[in-house]
């Protein structure tokens, strides 16, 4: 899809055929990586599913009621899904009804630019003008941006979260997708804190989250999402980053953010919390770069130094080199080297622990014998 030619807006593809959708396209056209290959297809999921299998391809009816077939190639999934239009929707689900209508399956979707179709030829078929919008780097709702979001209240996030990755050179946030935001934002609420999570972590991802987030926080959506949170702290943070070449890491920008409680608020994973807890610690010590990396891990010592950076201090020079080498050390005692003089129990552990400490204050350079001899 090296090379995508735009048709006139409303061309309709030939009959019975599928085309690639969604992301892929939108990614292809901007140069950027494809992960997700999703396809769509006037015919209806039965018929899908026959051609398949008749093609010698496994097919898996993962979404079947609302068209959707997982088609496995070569070990790789595709969702190949057929047009389709929302019959009812809650802010969360949707009745759907299957269509032979490439307009009215573009219509149900969120994002102009999620609406372009290609097919295997690399032509695009473009039915709502999203072409222009991606040229734009503009993101905006298909049709009424309030319909959009009462259909599925996901959007409000998704609408920032697209800004930051794809609209942060553009033209702004749209006017009336961001009012729209704004007077949904209580639907926020209403979402499963495990889907909030994914949206927060994939916007905080983005290389330049600064201005959706802060658009977030003016109208209201921020504090829905990540209660007590402010986007203040991130444009130091973005530009400590950049002077650091350090890459965009979503836990060090949530840091950030602060908020009350975000390991309730997003679902964070038993490893996540525990990532935030070093990067805590390794921020409140003040330690020298390479016991912090031994003590923390090096990715909460790395964090640390950035925004420490952010914060107006200077970073030790050679930090890098000193979180390498601080996560790689060991400790170059055990409770067998101090027996004897020493035996064991209590007396033998917190000596252990002396030498430890001491052996960390000297930036990890005594060596076994320069501790032993402090016993």
């Amino acid at each position: 899809m090296e090379a995508l030619a735009r048709p006139a807006p409303g061309a309709a593809p030939e009959p019975r055929r599928g085309l690639f959708v969604g992301g892929c396209v939108r990614n292809a056209l901007l140069g950027a990586p494809v992960s997700d290959i999703d396809i769509a297809t006037p015919l209806p999921p039965q018929e899908v599913i026959a051609r398949v299998e008749a093609a010698g391809l496994r097919a898996v009816p993962t979404g079947i009621g609302h068209g959707t077939v997982t088609v496995v190639s070569a070990g790789i999934p595709h969702e190949v899904t057929t047009f389709r239009r929302d019959v009812t929707t809650d802010g969360r689900h949707a009745e759907v009804a299957f269509t032979t209508e490439i307009v009215e399956d573009a219509r149900r979707r969120d994002f102009t630019m999620n609406a372009l179709y290609a097919d295997a030829s690399g032509a695009v078929v473009d039915p709502l003008g999203g072409m222009a919008d991606l040229a734009a780097r503009r993101v905006r709702f298909v049709g009424e941006a309030a319909a959009r979001i009462a259909e599925d209240h996901l959007r409000i996030l998704r609408f920032f979260r697209f800004h930051a990755w794809y609209g942060a050179h553009g033209p702004g946030l749209d006017a009336e997708g961001l009012a729209a935001c704004a007077a949904g934002a209580a639907g926020v609420e209403a979402l499963s804190r495990e889907r909030v999570g994914a949206e927060m972590r994939k916007l905080l991802a983005a290389p330049d989250p600064a201005a959706a987030l802060a658009a977030m926080e003016a109208c209201g959506v921020l504090a829905r999402a990540l209660p007590g949170a402010t986007a203040a702290g991130l444009p130091p943070l973005l530009e400590a980053e950049a002077a650091a070449g350090a890459a965009p890491r979503w836990p060090r920008r949530l840091w950030v953010l602060g908020g009350a409680d975000p390991a309730t608020a997003l679902r964070l994973s038993k490893a996540e919390i525990r990532a935030l807890a070093a990067l805590n610690a390794a921020v409140g010590e003040g330690e020298p770069p390479a016991p912090r990396a031994f003590r923390h891990g090096a990715e909460a010592a790395e964090d640390s130094v950035v925004l420490e950076l952010a914060a107006g201090l200077s970073p030790v020079p050679g930090w890098r080199g000193e979180i390498a080498r601080g996560a790689a050390a060991q400790f170059p005692l055990t409770a067998a080297d101090l027996m004897p003089p020493l035996q064991p129990g209590p007396g033998l552990g917190a000596a252990l622990e002396r030498l430890r400490a001491d052996w960390l204050a000297s930036g990890l350079t005594l060596s076994a014998e320069a501790l032993r001899a402090r016993l």
